[in-house]
């Protein structure tokens, strides 16, 4: 794949900049919520309240002034003390109306910024395996985070930034232009437009110096954790200063990048400060000589020089700002760009309920392959009348665990079909569906909570009771009392506290808590010593009775007892019988037995 033009990253940029502030515009002034609509007009009120009593302090100012120097008296009748106490309460006022616009938004901003990270966090459970298996965890919470605390520094940008700096230049404008002549207009003006454009141009050479740097800091970083991961490989091969060599390369890389953009904000930092010196001796000259002529008031010269402090400040943040705006919209437009992900498999309209009367499972001709390249079901047909066990072996990449994911329906077939009691899958809604299969998978993986929560995740709200009835049948009951803070006991990330076998058992407690028609086994024993295993086939046996039950399976001593056993190789369907009848016909699974069996006998 080759690089995109620097010009069409930019207008990309430029396209996905639009889309997000167009997303998240409407959460300013939704539809049907008055009170949110109620918050932005108040908020807007204390802020044109703020800016106004920011323009007419520096007249204050300037009549304390005059009055103090024999010039005048002021128009307010209030005296140099009174106008000067007025002053101060003006610019109280400047600051207490800011900060109850910023209280009376706050729930506005909040609000937007959970429902965007309850909408994305939702959308991302809806996207499909494939996607899941495709993308690092840990770069989809990074999007989300990043995404999210992006919310509310937008949307205030979009209603107290750019607006609020347009008013308050436009009323300066207007007092200048009033209280002294249109030179002084034309020169504010000009330094303002010349300073927004010299920020503008600095700040977008400047973004694509940091994105280098980013780049730098990302790869010197993989590198770190890379062989960090890697520590105990590194020591055998004694490879600590190739290791510390290669990281110091990254590092280099990262340097110079960063130097970089240190001199470019020197660069940009002196450039607006030439600008906005120049133009505020330039607009002090001008007064001072009309102070000099007798046109203008000593305090005429104090009111101009606060009026262009007042109108610098913000202009001052503006190249942060921007920055900040510039990178608000990156991190947005990467979590919209997840929003936008489609779903792969998804209800139809009006899909029902799934009804199961028996839990009987067909799969009629199911032809499915992750690549279309490279198909992995050819055709496979697989009656599993309900309330039956029936087990499908086979050597590894036959499809056994790609029936399971499809009878759950993380994907859909590509063609034939998959039922349940004559129902197609794709007909009835997924959480209809989920509702009725029990899986244990062959990694259980746990959540990083009590072992009471891994085991009731099963099925919301069950009691304490039902909880050690399921930890019961699953043969882990006493092991859980004999620890010291018994269910209470934290398991860990992933359950890494837990052994393997603890792991599965207390996965397999979970599923028959949630008593489902329907179960799958996807190798549940698999973590499980010979001993464990025995007792824990004897639980899921008892767990299976009146229930329909597909056992996938490797180790074919476990599964000698089912009902029928379908072999599987190559996507196909190529025996199917009891145990004992597939034995006598000495075909595929006859030779499957035979090598498992010689392997245990090594083994002993």
């Amino acid at each position: 794949m080759t690089d995109q033009p620097p010009a069409d990253i930019a207008q990309a940029e430029r396209r996905s900049g639009w889309r997000t502030i167009r997303r998240v515009g409407p959460y300013l002034w939704p539809e049907g919520q008055t009170w949110v609509k109620r918050r932005v007009v108040i908020a807007l009120g204390f802020l044109v309240l703020a800016k106004v009593i920011a323009v007419f302090t520096p007249i204050l100012y300037k009549q304390a002034v005059d009055t103090l120097s024999g010039e005048g008296a002021s128009d307010l009748m209030l005296g140099a003390v009174g106008l000067t106490v007025a002053y101060g309460l003006a610019r109280l006022m400047n600051v207490g109306f800011q900060q109850l616009r910023d209280a009376v938004f706050a729930k506005v901003g909040q609000r937007a910024l959970r429902q965007l990270a309850l909408e994305t966090f939702t959308h991302i459970h809806r996207l499909s395996l494939r996607y899941h298996i495709t993308r690092k965890t840990g770069g989809l919470s990074r999007i989300i985070e990043r995404g999210v605390k992006g919310v509310e520094f937008l949307l205030r940008f979009l209603l107290f930034s750019i607006g609020p700096l347009a008013l308050e230049l436009a009323l300066v404008a207007i007092v200048l232009f009033f209280l002294f002549d249109v030179w002084y207009l034309v020169v504010v003006v000009g330094v303002v437009a010349l300073y927004v454009a010299f920020t503008f141009k600095v700040t977008e050479w400047r973004v694509k110096l940091r994105r280098e740097m980013n780049k730098q800091d990302t790869d010197a970083n993989q590198k770190a954790i890379d062989s960090l991961l890697n520590f105990e490989t590194v020591k055998y091969f004694g490879a600590e200063s190739r290791e510390a060599a290669r990281y110091d390369r990254a590092m280099e890389g990262y340097e110079a990048a960063a130097v970089k953009t240190a001199t470019s904000l020197a660069a940009l930092n002196t450039g607006q400060s030439l600008i906005i010196t120049s133009g505020l001796v330039a607009v002090m000259v001008m007064a001072a000589v009309g102070v000099q002529n007798g046109a203008l008031t000593v305090g005429d010269f104090v009111m101009v020089n606060a009026y262009m402090i007042q109108i610098t400040m913000p202009l001052n943040f503006l190249g942060t700002v921007y920055r900040e705006i510039r990178q608000a919209l990156v991190d947005m437009g990467e979590m919209f760009d997840l929003l936008e992900q489609p779903q792969e498999v998804q209800d139809k309209p009006g899909a029902p309920a799934l009804d199961v009367a028996g839990g009987a499972v067909t799969l009629d001709g199911v032809v499915f392959g992750y690549d279309a390249a490279r198909p992995i079901l050819k055709g496979v047909s697989v009656d599993v009348p309900a309330g039956q066990n029936v087990a499908l072996v086979g050597p590894s990449g036959s499809g056994k665990s790609t029936i399971g994911r499809l009878l759950f329906r993380f994907y859909d077939v590509q063609g034939g079909a998959i039922r349940i009691d004559g129902q197609d899958l794709r007909d009835v809604t997924q959480a209809s569906l989920h509702a009725a299969i029990g899986v244990v998978p062959q990694d259980t993986v746990l959540f990083n909570d009590t072992i009471r929560y891994n085991i009731a995740y099963g099925r919301d709200g069950a009691s304490q009771a039902e909880v050690e009835d399921a930890a019961r049948a699953a043969q882990i009951h006493d092991f859980i009392t004999s620890l010291p803070e018994g269910y209470d006991t934290q398991v860990g990330e992933r359950g890494l506290k837990l052994s393997g076998g603890e792991k599965q058992r207390v996965g397999i407690a979970r599923t028959l808590l949630k008593n489902p028609p329907i179960l799958l086994l996807d190798e549940a024993t698999s973590a499980l010593d010979t001993e464990t295993e025995a007792s824990i086939q004897e639980a899921l046996r008892r767990a299976g009775e009146g229930r329909t039950v597909i056992t996938i399976a490797h180790r074919l001593s476990t599964i000698a007892d089912a009902d029928r056993i379908v072999v599987l190789q190559d996507g196909e369907v190529v025996e199917e019988g009891t145990h004992e009848a597939l034995l006598l016909r000495q075909g595929r699974y006859a030779q499957l037995w035979a090598r498992q069996q010689a392997e245990d006998v090594e083994a002993a």
